[in-house]
């Protein structure tokens, strides 16, 4: 990892393009039911917030391996929302 501001980049970039494709979603299928993106979306913002405080965390010892771990979690959160944006 280059650096703590790519890091924020890429979790910005992520989950902002994980709840663009809720919207395209809802815009393409505009007679179903949206709760379930809606609560896609939901996640997206929290998990957002949980990794951007653990980017800002001040009482890390091993600096890089806490932003090897935010940036593995980023990943496998990431996955898991675009699993069921799949499934909708």
């Amino acid at each position: 990892m280059a650096s703590v501001k790519n890091l924020k980049k890429d979790i910005n970039y992520t989950l902002g393009d994980i709840i663009g494709e809720c919207y395209e979603w809802e815009l393409l299928n505009p007679s179903a039911d949206t709760t379930n993106s809606q609560a896609i979306i939901d996640e997206a913002i929290t998990t957002f917030d949980e990794l951007i405080a653990k980017v800002h965390a001040k009482d890390v010892a091993n600096k890089r391996q806490h932003f090897k771990g935010i940036n593995a979690e980023l990943e496998t959160k990431a996955k898991a929302l675009v699993a069921k944006i799949n499934s909708l």
